[in-house]
């Protein structure tokens, strides 16, 4: 490349290790033979708990259900439960018999649930028997009539369960291997639904090659190996858990724990002391949850972390004090991983030896065997160093495609090049600064004001545990900024004077925000990311009233 080419807002990952050219089933046969007394899978509800051999033993009794019970290479099979060791099952399993694994976030309404099921022509679906107060099976069973290639439903733990694994008897060993050797890498594998700003949400289709090798390079990128115990709260139904989590441990023949069925600031900090967890996960609102908990806490103290080297946090931009706190208690090579569900979901991430800055300030480097690139959303055309546009990004990751949806997908893959919508600056090492979402930029009379960079100013504020900043109508500027605030435990209200006093040394003018809400929590999705759509319609109906 010459001097002008190099200063382009464009990077290659490294081609090391190679890609896993192998199937999921394949690669975890391969781990259990290599590994077959190492813990595996850990659910601490429960006590259960499984080596790889066990683990393989374990899913080959599903998988083999699966096919006596009619499930054949292909059919979409829909799990929608919370996290639990038979949710690990099922992707396994699923994965060993070329079924297409379709992910239902436990949130769903039944319209929602609906949609995805008929969507994806779901065949069968296996759910939990209830969560946090409601009846899968009978919400499935109200909307069973909209869908019409649903052909059975497994609750998990009931005697339909028992008797679907007493029905594996009908499949052979044999017959599963065979059935497995059939499969390829470029196969899909899971379709995972992801919302969308308006209407109703895409089912993203991954591959075998794209999960596995995303999950593989995700634990390369924490340096795990099989002595490595990862701790993960964050949802199976999302490529947090189930890539970056179970597929990441299966990989490199390290331990998932389970700490709880859904995020438990108490229950995780636990899982990490009783396991001696090394790996931690979470969006930055869990780690602020955590950090909390210890502060207030006579049980636990930051002496629970003492066995955490490494993890990963993503989802949202990491706050400085968030990172501060951890390196203090000794989590001294946390990652910072930015990605997407389209891309399986991981395309960068920061080093464990990567300094301070580097870390809270962007997230990271490109992947191995991936590209990325910078470009002006509306000409397309790669910038130079230092400009902010979209981030792109292409290789092994990038999905299938939309299920059944080729228009919308055509809409963000162009020659193989993944559009994400979110806005981004290159600097000259190839680390990359996520400044917001496309949508989320503020435009306030003329002038581009990135909601994160505001947010990190308030993050300084010695009363403030969290902020999130969002655009209002505002008749002379079009836009005004709309700061929400969740206050420490005991701090005093906070003005908008006050706060607009705080940020005047450190921002323009026109990036303080205006109008300031103290509020006891934010919307958040079941990810744990903030609902930002929700809270500009607050702020503009804070605005309307008398």
């Amino acid at each position: 490349m010459g001097g002008m080419a190099q200063a382009l807002a464009h990077t290659i990952g490294v081609g090391e290790p190679p890609l896993l050219e192998q199937t999921i089933g394949d690669n975890l046969d391969e781990t259990a033979h290599q590994h077959p007394d190492r813990e595996a899978l850990v659910e601490v509800a429960t006590g259960r708990r499984w080596t790889y051999a066990e683990l393989v033993g374990d899913v080959n009794l599903v998988a083999r259900a699966l096919v006596a019970s009619g499930v054949r290479t292909g059919d979409r099979v829909g799990i929608w439960a919370p996290n639990c060791a038979e949710w690990t099952l099922v992707q396994l399993a699923t994965a060993k018999v070329g079924a297409i694994l379709v992910t239902i976030n436990p949130a769903y309404s039944e319209r929602e649930l609906a949609y995805v099921l008929r969507q994806s022509g779901t065949r069968t679906v296996v759910v939990a028997q209830e969560f946090r107060g409601r009846s899968y099976p009978e919400m499935v069973e109200r909307v069973r009539d909209g869908c019409p290639d649903l052909a059975q439903v497994l609750v998990i733990g009931d005697e339909g369960w028992d008797e679907a694994l007493a029905g594996a008897h009908q499949v052979s060993p044999g017959r599963l291997a065979e059935l497995q050797a059939t499969l390829t890498p470029d196969q899909p594998i899971n379709i995972q639904y992801t919302s969308g700003t308006t209407g109703f949400p895409k089912g993203a289709t991954l591959s075998h090659r794209n999960i596995l090798n995303n999950g593989y390079f995700v634990g390369e990128g924490c340096r795990y190996t099989e002595q490595d115990v990862i701790c993960i709260p964050v949802p199976f139904y999302h490529c947090f858990g189930m890539v970056m989590g179970t597929l990441a441990a299966t990989t490199h023949g390290a331990c998932a724990v389970i700490p709880g069925p859904a995020f438990d600031p108490g229950a995780t900090l636990r899982a990490v002391r009783d396991e001696q967890c090394t790996s931690l996960y979470g969006v930055p609102t869990m780690f602020i949850a955590m950090l909390e908990l210890l502060d207030a806490d006579d049980e636990l103290t930051t002496a629970d972390l003492a066995t955490v080297r490494t993890g990963i946090m993503a989802g949202s931009p990491c706050p400085a004090s968030v990172m501060r706190s951890l390196i203090e208690a000794g989590v001294e090579e946390m990652t910072i991983c930015y990605g997407m569900t389209e891309t399986s979901p991981v395309s960068t991430q920061t080093a464990p030896d990567d300094p301070f800055e580097k870390k809270v300030g962007t997230v990271g480097r490109v992947g191995p065997h991936l590209q990325i690139q910078i470009v002006d959303p509306t000409t397309r055309e790669v910038l130079p160093r230092g400009a902010a546009g979209e981030f792109c990004t292409q290789g092994y990751s990038v999905m299938l495609g939309y299920w059944e949806d080729p228009e919308r997908t055509a809409e963000v893959l162009r020659d193989g090049w993944m559009s994400t919508g979110d806005l981004g600056v290159m600097d000259d090492e190839g680390y990359v600064e996520i400044t917001g979402r496309i949508k989320d930029l503020v435009i306030r009379g003329g002038e581009n004001i990135s909601p994160r960079e505001v947010e990190e100013v308030l993050h300084a504020h010695p009363d403030v545990l969290d902020a999130q900043v969002v655009g209002v109508p505002d008749e002379r500027y079009g836009e005004e900024l709309m700061a929400f605030l969740r206050l420490r435990e005991g701090a005093a209200p906070l003005t908008a004077e006050a706060v607009r006093e705080f940020c005047s040394g450190s921002l323009a003018r026109y990036k303080i925000p205006r109008h300031v809400q103290v509020v006891e929590e934010f919307p958040m999705t079941v990810t744990g990311k903030v609902r930002k759509v929700e809270l500009r319609e607050r702020g503009a109906e804070l605005l309307q009233e008398p």
